[in-house]
């Protein structure tokens, strides 16, 4: 915050951002119950039935939602000292997508359906009931993808050419006659086959085509579980590194666990900690 921050600024800093606060409690649990009201309000405006009967109510609703969710974000980069850090935040983003559907449907008819999107503010939940720890285990699977993304995008890669190779030769075998028009056709039809979807609705005539739609569907059996290994071993790594960056000391004083290796002090309250097992005796 700025240091000539106004007292209304201060408090209404207090009320938004602070979520420990009775105030600021109150303030975001209010908040997901507006949200999970205007996305109800979306989803009754779906249904032909109850559009065309209350279409001018669910309208005005809308829209008040809509000025609600628009003042509350213009509250949020008034009482910021560096409001730019707020809006290129994912929260900040998905609280601009929330209000951006409803002015641009002035414009575009029926793009107001986008509003959905407001289902992703409940995202804040995590602050109301004091879940932020969970967002490490969160990190841990995102850190274990990032590890993982080279090695997926070479199985990706190949996949690819696996499929442009299956849907050519079935385009070969099949032909126009049988329902594989073209080649992009084919390759739709192998992506169905090799995922082990089955929509049926292209299906191989001859004998040779069925036999080759054997063999892929066992291909695919066989690679679905390439990625799911990929990630795994990933997994194991990083839990490896988070163990090895965190012991298990608590804290007399707080009771807080997840303690860096090297501290000597809580992050929490700044008690002294007992020594590590990892530290010389």
């Amino acid at each position: 915050m700025r240091k000539n921050i106004t007292k209304l600024q201060l408090k209404l800093y207090q009320i938004i951002y602070q979520a420990h606060t009775p105030a600021g409690k109150g303030f975001d649990i209010a908040l997901i119950a507006l949200i999970l009201a205007s996305v109800l309000v979306i989803m009754l405006d779906s249904v032909a039935e109850i559009s065309g009967q209350y279409k001018e109510a669910l309208f005005t609703v809308e829209w008040i939602f809509t000025v609600l969710f628009t003042l509350e974000y213009i509250l949020r980069i008034f009482c910021l000292r560096r409001p730019m850090l707020y809006i290129a935040s994912f929260y900040g983003f998905i609280d601009l997508l929330a209000i951006l559907p409803s002015y641009i449907s002035l414009f575009i008819p029926g793009s107001h359906y986008l509003q959905i999107i407001r289902v992703l503010r409940v995202l804040r939940i995590f602050r109301v009931l004091k879940l932020v720890r969970f967002i490490n285990q969160a990190n841990l699977l995102m850190n274990a993808l990032k590890a993982s993304r080279l090695k997926i995008t070479i199985f990706l890669f190949t996949i690819s050419t696996l499929l442009v190779i299956f849907g050519s030769t079935m385009y070969l075998i099949e032909g126009p006659e049988n329902g594989f028009t073209n080649i992009p056709v084919s390759i739709y039809w192998a992506v169905v086959t090799l995922t082990t979807v089955g929509f049926g609705d292209i299906t191989p005539k001859t004998e040779l085509g069925r036999a080759a739609s054997a063999v892929v569907m066992i291909i695919g059996y066989a690679i679905i579980a390439v990625p799911t290994g990929i990630f795994t071993a990933e997994l194991s790594q990083e839990m490896k590194r988070q163990n090895n960056r965190f012991d298990k000391r608590v804290c007399p004083r707080c009771q807080k666990p997840g303690h860096s290796a090297e501290a000597n002090y809580c992050r929490i309250c700044g008690s002294g900690l007992p020594p590590s097992d990892n530290s010389p005796r």
